[in-house]
């Protein structure tokens, strides 16, 4: 999982001080980042402060789009006891808020080989142990930027529902905010992604469409529409995808 490495700080003090006079009106808020504080547009995201501020962020930039889960966030807001979180290319910034980045979240995962595996409670128990340890505090849904409700996810394993693991699970991002927060130390995400490999090689409906086009790939029967779409340039190439035919 990409990370955001120790920033390091670019001279951009008489950059600011010039765009700020130039836009007067431009409406600024004060962040603090690594514990200092940083003037930046109150519109901005968690990203476009750092960046605003004059940070390089070398690693967790990602997609910047919500999808990757590289940038996790951490931050207090003013006169609020509460810790948050968030994904700093998603979350907006709030005057007085004082925030820092996440490196790679520690989270072992068991080697396995998913052909030895069964899809039952017991490939949880063996594997990831810390699961039966779980509170119910529901403290890992509260830090998911997902929204995803964790805890069940987590007491559907514990059941050996591994279909509902699946369900809730599917759009995870692996951010690991839901780790760092857990009392029991379980690694929840990890949790869902082998649910959700048991799933498809044990449990999921064969595809005959899926089936077919694998085939045809194999056959090399589209060969000519790759070799035509990998010599186009970059705008045709962008004109063709938002033109194509959707279902």
């Amino acid at each position: 999982m990409a990370t955001k490495k120790p920033a390091k700080k670019k001279p951009v003090k008489e950059t600011k001080t010039k765009s700020t006079k130039k836009n007067p009106k431009k409406e600024m808020a004060t962040v603090f980042i690594m514990g200092k504080a940083h003037e930046v547009p109150a519109e901005a995201t968690i990203m476009g402060a750092i960046e605003y501020s004059g940070y390089q962020i070398i690693r967790g930039a990602g997609c910047r789009e919500g999808f990757c889960g590289a940038c996790a966030t951490v931050y207090r807001l003013p006169d609020d006891y509460k810790i948050y979180t968030g994904l700093a290319c998603t979350t907006l910034i709030e005057d007085g808020m004082w925030l820092s980045q996440l490196p790679a979240i520690p989270a072992q995962r068991p080697v396995y080989d998913i052909k030895k595996l069964e899809a039952n409670v017991a490939t949880f128990q063996k594997l990831y142990p810390e699961v039966f340890r779980c509170l119910a505090c529901n403290t890992c849904t509260k830090a998911c930027p997902q929204d995803l409700e964790v805890m069940d996810y987590i007491q559907a394993a514990i059941r050996g529902d591994i279909e509902k693991v699946m369900d809730i699970s599917f759009d995870c991002l692996s951010c690991g905010m839901c780790a760092i927060r857990c009392p029991a130390e379980i690694v929840q995400y990890n949790v869902g992604l082998l649910a959700r490999r048991l799933y498809g090689k044990y449990l999921a409906k064969e595809s005959k469409q899926l089936k077919k086009r694998i085939k045809e790939i194999k056959e090399h029967k589209y060969d000519k529409e790759y070799q035509e779409l990998k010599s186009m340039k970059t705008e045709d190439l962008k004109k063709k995808y938002y033109e194509r035919n959707l279902e």
